[in-house]
């Protein structure tokens, strides 16, 4: 039954006037039936290369294919910060980290202070979840967090952010440590908690997070996730680009992929049912979600990292950690049945995180008011046809990397067009890259195009001036 049909038996069965019914919530929601509900499924250290819809030669990765084929990938999508806190901060903000002194991952206080960062992620911060709660949404979110760190016991809840309800290990302490093989039987535990959300949401648009703790490491994949894997013979000669080189030199390149693609496998299984549940409670086709990962898979050379640092970058060069076009770089898709084309693959359109905050709320019809996000609402992207983007995106990456040397970026970067420019902040390093043309970053062209170098050093470093210190 239609919400249009609701609320026709509504106004006929009750002696509510016209006008207080259009003052309800629900009955804002029925006079927009196209405003989606949404599901943000964000993984954690996800390769670009590591659904087998982006190209992974023997990952399964059947439902999240069947969301590739019922809708749209977007092979241009980058997040705004090689590693997993400031990467949600662009999320939920829509705003460049720096701008919020969030630069790593949230740690303790200690290391938090070093890095010159806050112990979290400040909750009067612009937030995506306040806005479509203001706008009638019912919110959730169910998985991991890390917009602060677990070992501070002050640290703002999730629904301090603007969110109704949420589950997380801080949350659900009984998660820690307390279910065995908890990590791979993670994801369905959060497709169940979003499940129980949605269907106790009163009949308001909702909007959720589902935050995966998988592939990062530490990964053990339960027997009969391994057992999908049993007989997979690995040769390195199976990939291209940097990805062939990286998984020659792996320690043990086998066992150590068997145990990452049964980990992804098992995730998308869990996705598989949340997509089945919705078509059963029919949500689908007014539930857009978007799939896509926090940063670039993990590299092997860290100690606990071993089966994760198997993840795919494709062909990109750098890993988790670089803001070189592997650790940035992420799979993207969103479906939305009847909105969004269905078989589409976007390979033109460059798309990034900070734009997440301003396109929902332009499909939510939430107002954004006087935030100025820093990325731009892509909506038209989304659901019509590839665009060139009107704004620059920024990167700044404080930390250093693991492994290849060769990966390790200048601190500051900018894609604009067709260019990348990458340089350090006292001006050193400078390195351009036509990512069309060289999206494996191989042929620095800065001493090929000077004055395309030295315009985009300039636009890099005054934005870098922009930021608190």
């Amino acid at each position: 039954m239609s919400k249009a049909i609701t609320r026709r038996n509504f106004l006929k069965t009750t002696a509510v006037t016209t006008a207080a019914i259009s003052m309800h919530p629900i009955a804002r929601a029925a006079k927009a039936p196209d405003r989606p509900n949404v599901i943000f499924i964000l993984t954690d250290d996800l390769g670009w290369g590591d659904p087998k819809c982006f190209g992974h030669p023997f990952m399964k990765t059947p439902n999240i294919d069947r969301l590739a084929e019922q809708g749209a990938v977007f092979t241009q999508f980058y997040v705004n910060n090689p590693v997993c806190s400031p990467s949600r901060t662009a999320f939920m903000t829509g705003h460049f980290p720096a701008r919020h002194r969030v630069h790593q991952h949230f740690a303790k206080a200690r290391q938090n202070k070093a890095r010159n960062m806050p112990n979290w992620l400040d909750p009067k911060a612009p937030m995506i979840t306040r806005l479509l709660k203001n706008a009638g949404y019912a919110t959730g979110h169910f998985g991991k967090w890390h917009l602060s760190s677990m070992t501070i016991k002050d640290a703002p809840l999730p629904k301090e952010y603007g969110i109704d309800d949420c589950a997380t290990r801080r949350t659900r302490p009984k998660w820690r440590g307390r279910i065995p093989y908890y990590r791979a039987k993670s994801t369905g535990i959060f497709v169940d908690e979003t499940l129980r959300f949605i269907r106790a949401r009163a009949g308001k648009p909702f909007y959720v997070n589902l935050w995966t703790l998988v592939p990062h490491a530490t990964l053990k994949p339960t027997p009969e996730e391994l057992k999908e894997y049993e007989n997979l013979k690995v040769d390195e000669k199976q990939f291209t680009g940097y990805m062939r080189k990286y998984l020659a030199e792996a320690p043990e390149l086998n066992p150590q992929m068997k145990i990452y693609c049964a980990a992804v496998t098992g995730m998308d299984k869990a996705i598989g049912r949340l997509m089945d549940e919705l078509e059963k409670m029919g949500l689908a086709d007014n539930t857009l979600i978007f799939f896509t990962s926090d940063n670039g898979p993990e590299d092997y050379h860290v100690k606990n990292a071993a089966n994760a640092g198997a993840g795919s970058t494709g062909v990109f060069r750098g890993r988790k950690r670089s803001i070189y076009e592997g650790g940035v770089r992420t799979p993207l898709i969103a479906r939305w049945p009847g909105k969004i084309k269905a078989g589409r693959r976007d390979q033109q359109s460059v798309i990034t995180a900070v734009d997440w905050l301003p396109t929902i709320c332009k499909l939510a019809g939430a107002k954004v008011g006087d935030i100025k996000p820093d990325g731009e609402d892509v909506s038209d992207i989304l659901t019509g046809a590839p665009r060139e983007r009107t704004k620059p995106i920024f990167w700044e990456w404080r930390g250093g990397i693991a492994g290849d040397q060769t990966c390790r970026p200048p601190k500051l970067a900018v894609r604009e067009g067709k260019w990348k420019f990458l340089i350090n902040h006292d001006g050193s390093r400078a390195e351009l890259y036509d990512i069309p043309a060289d999206c494996e970053e191989r042929t620095n062209l800065a001493d090929k195009h000077p004055a395309i170098a030295k315009l985009l050093k300039s636009k890099l470093l005054a934005w870098s001036k922009t930021l608190p210190k």
